[in-house]
């Protein structure tokens, strides 16, 4: 994880103008995921808009939210096995702050 200059922040719309650099196979990972997760919302929706029963349309919506949290926990592993390590072996140590607060606000 790379931090920009605050020139590059000034000129990015981001808030933290932070990047990750993610190898294309992960990508392509998580790319795939995201369309079944949308794939799975527009179901949702459809069903919501023809009246499906309640219990169908709440399992579904588990499902959703279980999608999005193993594509959440697969960035996780990405971000501790890569990120995590090379901020601490470059002795900064805040990363493990960063990730608590970032664990504390997403699980």
């Amino acid at each position: 994880m790379e931090k920009g200059t605050e020139a590059d922040c000034e000129a990015e719309a981001t808030c933290a103008c932070k990047k990750t650099e993610r190898p294309d196979e992960l990508k392509r990972s998580l790319a795939g995921r995201l369309a079944r997760i949308e794939g799975q919302v527009r179901g949702i929706k459809r069903m919501i808009e023809e009246d499906a029963y309640c219990d169908d349309v709440m399992a579904q919506i588990a499902a959703a939210r279980g999608a999005l949290a193993k594509a959440s926990l697969v960035v996780l592993e990405h971000h501790m096995k890569h990120c995590l390590i090379d901020h601490v072996r470059a002795g900064d140590d805040g990363i493990v702050d960063e990730l608590i607060d970032s664990i504390a606000k997403n699980f």
